[in-house]
């Protein structure tokens, strides 16, 4: 092993350190050293990393639409379908980002390369607005328009919000990932940290965007564009100093070369082969050609074979003409492929379905910053003469967040824990389990939205034009539903971040990651999808629909039950789905002597 040999050269110095048993090196391509390397030093500049990545990003997204409306004066149908494009290019881009550094940059460069991208993009946004687009200054407030712009001045606005959406994208779904990579999984005390490192992930971006929606909101709502900007470009570049800071700290995995490749090997193969019969003996399966536990082709370890897809198990049947080609030392990975390599096969097939069930909760998520804002306008906003954005009742959502980590680390997940303990079962709630809960979380947060909107619609009037403020039913009414999805959050994406990282194959931990953002993107376009058709269908015989521009002309309250409705059917398709998956299976690896686990140094 490369632990045992690094021991053997450095034997003379004497002290001796522990490595890290998960395969990770450092960045001089050795065996990492545990004391020196990773753990929450490294894990605590990650997070903080993350933290200023999301205020920046925020700090552009969440009042785009109104820079779109009032300096650039497009219509508000038009910058709502430029917003859209731009939320899904990101999350198309975390599936690009997770691509380049599983197959071939690793996470470490991949983060680097993108955070530089991003950084470059908000602080040509910031240039592109001071000098070309705030004409005349302290235009884009709510009263003072923007005059006409150069054709140069709006190209080099969309080269910018596109380098940002390409920079943010590619780099999210690896940070986290990445900052699971400095606990060793196979340590008792770092597989713990790891496990409340997404917790904490998840958190610190939640805490970015509190200072994005407030602060930066704020001033940015006021037409102070520049400022706003030129903060988020510097937040962006405070986190990539930061990131960097800690390059020589940092724990790494090597890439694992193009999976796409991997998996059409296996398809091909099993496929000539589809007229034999698998053998009943598991070790009569192609191992590969390497004895040690670190597969070479599916870049981690190997993974140990698993019953189901029985069709996709004929790529790993030896041949007698395939045996003889191997005694001359030839070998066509078209033709056999390791069990290990369809094991990778089959572990993204198991994922699928559950990956699909999560994205009506991702539907349900959207709602928190499109109707829940559109109804909470339509309450009152007032407290004396304070007026409180309706957008702003988003912070219920992240102060969920922080009380319910805090709950479920604390106390949830011990008393738990206690009670298996009884059975013979140590761990605490399971990451299944948690996606669960942060289902039927959903349901209710659907169902507290829908009897607010009944009680609003009492105290409402029908006369309004606008409607901002026409009912009399205070706007913290939406506090419950706001704080369920808050709730909903943790259980249901940080389950995600957990569950796909622990059962990706180690060559495809980032793409595990972008399946979360991918399904936040799909839930964007489902939730589209949806109004349009509830909309086309309840808006007939010159019935006003369920979510017209007046709200208090519709049934807003309705479609908020059919989310809890088609959530509750999602949740029972989950369950089937769960009780299905099978986790993923590694190799355990076997120490003789314990010399194997050390590193003199």
């Amino acid at each position: 092993m490369a632990c045992l040999e690094l021991s053997k050269e450095v034997k003379l110095k004497g002290e001796e350190m522990d490595c890290t048993k998960d395969g990770t090196i450092d960045l001089n391509g050795k065996p990492a050293i545990r004391e020196t390397s990773g753990k929450w030093v490294a894990g605590i500049m990650i997070l903080l990393n993350q933290a200023l990545a999301t205020l920046a990003f925020f700090g552009v997204g969440v009042n785009l639409v109104l820079f779109l409306t009032r300096v650039l004066k497009e219509n508000n149908a038009d910058a709502a379908n430029s917003v859209s494009k731009w939320t899904g290019t990101v999350y198309i881009c975390s599936l690009v980002g997770a691509f380049l550094s599983d197959s071939y940059w690793g996470r470490f460069k991949t983060c680097a390369i993108f955070q530089v991208i991003y950084v470059t993009g908000l602080a040509l946004l910031a240039l592109a607005s001071q000098l070309y687009l705030l004409k005349p200054k302290g235009c884009g407030d709510r009263t003072t328009l923007c005059g006409e712009h150069s054709t140069m001045g709006v190209g080099l606005f969309y080269i910018s919000v596109y380098m940002i959406a390409l920079g943010y994208g590619g780099y999210q779904p690896n940070i986290a990932t990445f900052g699971a990579d400095q606990f060793d999984e196979q340590h008792p005390r770092e597989s713990q940290s790891k496990v409340a490192f997404f917790s904490y992930f998840y958190l610190f971006m939640n805490l970015g965007s509190l200072f994005s929606n407030t602060i930066l909101d704020y001033f940015e709502d006021e037409g102070m564009w520049a400022l706003g900007f030129w903060a988020s470009a510097a937040s962006a570049f405070a986190a990539l100093m930061l990131f960097l800071g800690g390059t020589a700290r940092y724990r790494h995995f090597k890439s694992s070369g193009n999976p796409l490749a991997r998996f059409a090997q296996v398809l091909v193969a099993a496929t000539k082969k589809s007229r034999l019969e698998t053998p009943e003996n598991e070790d009569d399966f192609y191992q590969g050609e390497d004895d040690d536990d670190d597969d070479n082709t599916t870049g981690g370890r190997k993974m140990l074979h698993t019953h189901g897809f029985k069709f996709l198990d004929r790529a790993a049947v030896v041949t007698s003409r395939e045996l003889d080609n191997q005694k001359q030392g030839d070998h066509n990975p078209w033709h056999l492929c390791p069990i290990s390599q369809v094991e990778e096969v089959k572990c993204i097939l198991r994922l699928l379905p559950i990956w699909l069930c999560t994205i009506i909760y991702s539907v349900v998520f959207t709602q928190m910053a499109s109707l829940f804002v559109e109804q909470g306008d339509a309450m009152k906003t007032t407290i004396a003469n304070f007026r409180i954005p309706a957008a702003s009742m988003s912070t219920f959502d992240i102060l969920s967040v922080a009380g319910v980590i805090f709950l479920n680390r604390r106390v949830l997940n011990p008393l738990v824990s206690r009670f298996k303990k009884c059975k013979g079962d140590n761990t605490g709630l399971t990451e299944l389990q948690r996606m669960g809960i942060g289902l039927v979380i959903a349901v209710m947060a659907m169902l507290s939205a829908g009897i607010v909107e009944c009680f609003r619609l009492k105290y409402a009037s029908n006369d309004c034009k606008h409607c901002e403020g026409s009912s009399s039913l205070n706007i913290f009414w939406q506090v419950p539903q706001y704080a369920f999805i808050g709730a909903s959050e943790v259980f249901m994406y940080v389950g995600q971040l957990e569950f796909f990282n622990a059962q990706a194959p180690d060559g495809l931990k980032s793409f595990g990651s972008a399946l979360c953002m991918t399904s936040i993107s799909l839930g964007n376009y489902v939730s589209s999808f949806l109004v349009s058709i509830v909309m086309k269908i309840s808006a007939t015989d010159n019935m006003p629909g369920w979510i017209p521009g007046n709200l208090n002309k519709g049934h807003l309250d309705r479609f908020y039950f059919l989310l809890a409705g088609l959530t509750l059917i999602d949740l029972v398709a989950y369950i089937a789905c769960a009780k299905w998956y099978k986790n993923i299976k590694h190799s355990e690896k076997i120490q003789e002597h314990e010399e194997v686990d050390k590193c003199e140094v």
